[in-house]
């Protein structure tokens, strides 16, 4: 089988070193984690693996020998196949289309959909997954278009495998999934590159870890170097309380959703948020969570029910009405629903306040520009500079972004989906100090979220829902994983494996 060897990268863009003279050895049969903050430099290592980027010092090593890999179809042929963080996929195509993606099977001149159709069944036979293959990608949730994902690097038969945060949108029952096929990989001799921020899967599929800090080699240790060790080699600096919750007394309501119903997704659902308070949304996969958020927001319209900020009804299905009643969304998929990726962070920042800070119908350009630098500098977001394309910036930093338009706005209730969905361990506890800002100059947090630890740490109520239905809640205080998980599955018609990610916090 193949190793694979970075010796003494770096890698420059413009006046930056994203990458200083790094090494990294991925050994057969072995899986190779790697660690860091986002913006450590994850993931331009992996880029360099995979051909996507060059080296500008250093050199790339397979069994020994130097090679050059100037380009993705190069990895291919050297046995390098990844699986990327963010989806590369086409929506409008089917699940069996987007499997073959540059790679279409032919015969006698023409595109062979027999032998593609029975390819991609096994592929996706191998990770369990029960989906037509003829099904639009766009058509699936994101966990599912995450396992299609795998699914095609599995199809390459590489003896290297690179796995970008791969189980950050998979459920409990998914990821057991792919730890098992990851299993089965190394017993047949693939060496793996795994990234992760969820410090539990670690020591569960890793070998070994190496550790990067401001695109630095920090150092390389066994996988089951405890958790505590791992988060001080990442951040420089101890984490003592991964939850750090300030609750305050809650006031006046400033947020109200009475008998919200929408077909099958949700069945009169009705609760209260208070000004201080953060309300946690938990449940089982399909229960609904993200259905009531994006009601709430305008970004969905609903059948019946009402929807009152601050004492005042809002109209369905107009985000524009919900914004300017003073209400902000951080959505589950940042990077298609929350960011404009080709703009510049000051303008992504700048999106919500644009408009209400113009005088006469002009932009106030050097208030906002003022305010962005101001919100930037106090999130500690990690960039070239405030005009530099917001997709070149690493997850965390996205995420921190989007939190930021809603910061410079105000907002008296804030949505958040997922909030820390694919973010790195000292960036969650950032993003925590965020929703406390919000709590402390009296707005309300509303946070869905399949990670248990998180509702449970960072909310002073849970509410949990089963099917559509709001079946439950209790105050944080008095609630448990279990408590919460018998509630989640209280209106299921059948008994279910549960979907929820109970072990996801880093303890």
């Amino acid at each position: 089988m193949t190793q694979l060897s970075l010796v003494g990268v770096s890698k420059i863009f413009g006046s930056s070193k994203v990458v200083d003279r790094v090494s990294v050895a991925v050994e057969p049969g072995k899986v190779h984690v790697l660690l860091g903050e986002n913006g450590a430099g994850k993931s331009t290592v992996i880029k360099m693996m995979s051909g996507i980027y060059q080296p500008d010092e250093g050199r790339i090593e397979i069994d020994g020998k130097e090679v050059r890999i100037p380009n993705v179809d190069a990895a291919r042929r050297f046995g390098i196949a990844v699986i990327h963080q963010e989806l590369n996929m086409v929506p409008e195509l089917s699940i069996m289309e987007n499997l073959f993606l540059g790679a279409l099977p032919t015969k006698g001149g023409f595109v062979d959909r027999a032998t593609m159709k029975c390819k991609a069944r096994e592929a996706l036979a191998l990770i369990g997954l029960n989906e037509d293959v003829s099904t639009p990608m766009g058509a699936l949730g994101v966990a599912r278009q995450q396992m299609v994902e795998i699914a095609k690097a599995l199809m390459q038969d590489a003896s290297i495998l690179i796995l970008d945060e791969p189980t950050a949108a998979l459920t409990r029952k998914e990821c057991e999934q792919l730890f098992s096929i990851m299993a089965d990989l190394k017993a047949k001799g693939v060496g793996m590159v795994f990234i992760s921020h969820h410090l539990d899967e670690i020591a569960r599929v890793g070998d070994v870890v190496t550790v990067l800090r401001d695109g630095q080699y920090v150092g390389t240790v066994p996988a089951s170097t405890p958790e505590s060790e791992l988060v001080k080699l990442m951040v420089g600096r101890s984490i003592e309380n991964q939850f750090p919750r300030v609750a305050g007394k809650p006031s006046k309501v400033m947020l109200k959703v009475d008998g919200l119903t929408r077909g099958d997704e949700i069945n009169s659902v009705s609760f209260e948020v208070r000004a201080g308070e953060v309300v946690g949304l938990a449940g089982l996969v399909g229960a609904g969570r993200t259905e009531v958020i994006r009601a709430i927001f305008g970004a969905d319209s609903y059948d019946s029910g009402s929807v009152t900020v601050d004492g005042k009804a809002v109209p369905k299905a107009s985000i524009a009405r919900t914004i300017a009643a003073g209400v902000g969304l951080v959505p589950e998929d940042r990077r298609d629903q929350g960011l404009i990726l080709d703009a510049s962070v000051a303008e992504n920042l700048g999106l919500a306040t644009m408009i209400p800070t113009s005088r006469m119908g002009f932009i106030d350009r050097g208030g906002q520009r003022k305010r962005e630098k101001e919100t930037a500098s106090k999130l500690r977001i990690r960039m070239a500079s405030i005009d530099q394309r917001t997709g070149a910036l690493s997850g965390g930093n996205q995420q921190k972004a989007v939190f930021g338009k809603w910061s410079m706005a105000k907002v008296k209730v804030l949505l958040l989906d997922e909030p820390t969905r694919g973010v790195d361990v000292g960036a969650r506890v950032e993003i925590y100090e965020l929703i406390n800002e919000v709590t402390a100059k009296g707005g309300a947090v509303l946070m869905a979220s399949s990670d248990l630890p998180e509702v449970l740490g960072m909310s002073d109520r849970v509410l949990v829902m089963s099917n559509g239905h709001l079946s439950g809640e209790m105050p944080a205080s008095e609630a448990t994983q279990e408590k919460v998980m018998a509630l989640a599955v209280s209106h299921m018609q059948e008994a279910a494996e549960p979907e929820i990610n109970e072990n996801k916090g880093e303890h």
